[in-house]
């Protein structure tokens, strides 16, 4: 059974960090590019940041310069540092595994974790 268990979430206040985990199981974590997606309440999920299989990343705008994405393949685990944090961060965040063959797509999501920044 394929699994993506997000951890890490929680309550933190305006110019706080967090990190957040995916533990990823049940397929080969290394032929997979690794994102981290966000969905605040009312609103569109949002791709946060992204890592390939090789280390090449990709941010969204908002968060350049504040959220760090990592990934460590003996581990099958991918990484999430939030520094930072506004309140406009706060949202469900959630781990997402894409790999593209044979011109195709294959994509896994985790159940999310809440994130709220908050005073």
């Amino acid at each position: 059974q394929v699994q993506l268990a997000e951890s890490g979430g929680g309550l933190v206040q305006p110019g706080g960090s967090l990190r957040l985990s995916c533990a990823a199981s049940g397929f080969t974590f290394n032929n997979y590019a690794m994102n981290w997606y966000r969905q605040a309440a009312g609103k569109e999920r949002e791709l946060v940041a992204g890592i390939t299989s090789a280390g090449s990343t990709n941010y969204a705008d908002s968060v350049k310069g504040r959220f760090t994405i990592s990934r460590d393949n003996a581990k099958n685990m991918a990484y999430l540092q939030m520094n930072s944090l506004k309140p406009e961060d706060t949202a469900v965040y959630y781990c997402n595994a894409v790999r593209r063959s044979l011109g195709l797509v294959r994509g896994y999501w985790g159940q999310g974790t809440q994130v709220t920044v908050s005073s």
